[in-house]
């Protein structure tokens, strides 16, 4: 069983910022396009930002120029930096590891409240 494991998360006040981390298995990790993904209460999952296994970035319109994503190949790690928090971005975050015709793993979430 292929284990994500997303942390980071937590309350912040509008305007503040937040680092989310996720390991994922090494035996996966360097070949899998990363991302992260976030569910609001009442709404679809989303794409917040996506790296690919080449270093490739693509983010979603709403998140674009405040939140950045990573990835540490030799740590195994993707990271996404958020910056400028809006009380819309407010979600459980996922971590997912993905490749073509090959894997499709989640994590389980980690939540971030942005709230005065």
């Amino acid at each position: 069983q292929v284990q994500l494991v997303e942390s980071g998360g937590g309350l912040v006040q509008p305007g503040g910022s937040l680092r989310l981390s996720c390991v994922a298995p090494g035996t996966i990790f360097s070949i899998s396009n990363m991302g992260w993904y976030r569910q609001a209460p009442g709404k679809q999952r989303e794409l917040v930002a996506v790296i690919t296994s080449r270093g490739s970035t693509n983010y979603a319109d709403s998140v674009k120029g405040r939140f950045t994503i990573s990835r540490d190949n030799a740590k195994n790690m993707v990271y996404l930096q958020m910056n400028s928090l809006k009380p819309e971005d407010t979600a459980v975050y996922y971590c997912n590891a993905n490749r073509v015709f090959g894997w499709d793993y989640w994590g389980k979430g980690t939540l971030v409240t942005v709230s005065v």
